[in-house]
């Protein structure tokens, strides 16, 4: 699953200096997690179609491996539907940035005052939000080239807020 960052479509500049600026990334997903149930349901709906008129026919062995063939794409696609809604989301407040990352419904929120925040590229490729000890990484779902670019837009937004 590839993923880049959505800065062109979900940046919301502030119309006012009291309010935040926010990026959110998420990953590149072509198909959300309610379509996948609809192609699962329509594909197993099928398979055992087939299955039992080979099961009719004589051929027992055929409906065992179909279901056995379903339960192993249930896994797989379950998998895939548990990350289709991973994102990342940056916030810049007037006296704090908030950098929040969703992964499997789990959520992680660090919160840096702006002051101190400083904003790097670290060893690993990903932006780093330093404050003091305080560090949170962002910038997962953004292809690497263009992570430095990001660095610099979102320097430009620490600035400005």
């Amino acid at each position: 699953m590839s993923a880049q960052w959505m800065d062109s479509l979900d940046f919301r500049a502030p119309e006012d200096s009291g309010r935040a600026r926010e990026w959110v990334s998420g990953r590149n997903c072509s198909i959300s997690p309610r379509q996948l149930l609809g192609f699962f349901v329509s594909l197993s709906l099928l398979s055992l179609m087939v299955a039992g008129l080979c099961w009719v026919s004589g051929a027992r062995l055929v409906t065992p491996f179909t279901l056995l063939e379903l339960l192993a794409m249930a896994g797989a696609l379950l998998a895939y539907a548990r990350h289709a809604a991973d994102r990342e989301r940056v916030e810049f407040g007037p006296d704090r940035v908030v950098v929040e990352w969703e992964c499997a419904g789990r959520i992680e929120r660090c919160e840096l005052p702006t002051r101190q925040t400083r904003i790097l590229l670290h060893d690993n490729g990903l932006i780093v939000f330093k404050a003091g000890q305080a560090q949170a990484f962002a910038g997962r779902y953004t292809r690497a080239e263009r992570r430095e670019k990001l660095a610099r837009e979102l320097r430009r937004a620490l600035i400005a807020a």
